[in-house]
């Protein structure tokens, strides 16, 4: 008969000694045990740096995203102080605009009522004849020097058959003469202006004292040829240049 050969299974022996000498216990595992327990242990070595892994992980990209939503509010913070600023610029200039509307609408209202009352004023100041505002000479007269304070009258160079005439309703005054002049008459037009005809050479008089004058009267005929004439107007008593009043009425 053949001898049958009969197999060792390997085992492994654990001992458990107590520190203190007095318990002592050993188990008995199998190859196959002792492989389990391998594999379990690495196993939940594996679990464990995986979890540690996974964890550190989420921690870093949590903190990136919590930097992100940080970083986020800040601008949207920024977007509403800055939108917060752009509405009380857009509020500051809605009313300055309209401020500035307003003054225009008053401009022209003011405008329109200046315009209206120099119009009226004009129109008054035309139809008001007694006002020295007609030119003094006939059409041959040119103007030779104009008003100053060295100079208070207009000067006129008129011609022979040249005819002076009243620049505005009213009396005459004066009729005579000075040492510079041969002829000055004056005349009153009752409302503050007074007028003053000046020639420094001798004329025809057409007019005497107190006589009554209309707007364009002659009141002399020059004779001679470049015959100065100087005119001027006092105004409330005080000598003024005639051409600011032909230019205002005339």
């Amino acid at each position: 008969m053949k001898q049958q050969k009969h197999k060792r299974r390997e085992s492994f022996s654990l001992l458990l000694v107590s520190n203190t000498g007095k318990d002592t216990r050993q188990f008995f595992l199998s190859l196959k045990m002792m492989r389990l327990i391998i594999v379990l242990m690495l196993l939940i070595c594996i679990t464990l740096v995986w979890n540690i892994y996974r964890s550190r992980t989420h921690y870093k990209s949590e903190s990136e995203l919590r930097q992100k939503l940080t970083l986020s509010e800040q601008q949207v913070k920024q977007l509403e102080s800055e939108r917060e600023t752009l509405n009380a610029q857009n509020a500051a200039l809605t009313e300055e605009n309209e401020l500035y509307r307003q003054a225009e609408i008053v401009k022209a209202e003011m405008s329109e009522m200046m315009g209206t009352e120099e119009s009226t004023a004009d129109e008054a100041q035309q139809t008001d004849t007694s006002v020295p505002s007609q030119y003094p000479c006939t059409a041959g007269g040119l103007l030779k020097e104009s008003y100053s304070e060295d100079h208070p009258y207009i000067s006129i160079s008129a011609q022979q058959e040249d005819r002076i005439t009243v620049a505005g309703d009213g009396t005459v005054a004066s009729v005579g003469a000075d040492d510079t002049y041969p002829i000055v008459i004056e005349v009153d037009h009752g409302n503050g202006y007074r007028s003053r005809y000046m020639c420094r050479q001798e004329a025809d008089v057409q007019v005497e004292m107190g006589q009554q004058v209309q707007s364009r009267d002659t009141l002399m005929v020059i004779n001679g040829n470049e015959t100065q004439f100087d005119y001027q107007v006092i105004y409330n008593e005080q000598v003024i240049d005639p051409l600011l009043v032909l230019e205002a009425k005339g």
